[in-house]
């Protein structure tokens, strides 16, 4: 019996990603600083262009103050 796996949509992650960014108030452009990441790559990570690694959201939840479980928790719960 094959279980269904559902892909994982860039689209949500950065919807996740954006909405964490926005309820602490803080620009893409500081968001990128502080995660120490380029902003236009950010920028494609919230638009769903690109998926960010294990390492780029550690940072962005490092970032945003944020454990990066809850953003993950978040993901999870809108792919449902």
């Amino acid at each position: 019996m094959r279980m269904f796996i559902p892909t994982l949509n860039a689209k949500i992650v950065g919807e996740v990603i954006a909405k964490n960014r926005r309820r602490k108030g803080v620009s893409q452009e500081v968001l990128s600083g502080l995660a120490d990441i380029g902003r236009t790559h950010l920028s494609a990570i919230e638009r769903g262009e690109r998926k960010p690694t294990l390492e780029t959201l550690y940072r962005i939840s490092c970032a945003l103050d944020v454990k990066m479980s809850d953003i993950v928790w978040d993901i999870e719960e809108k792919i449902k």
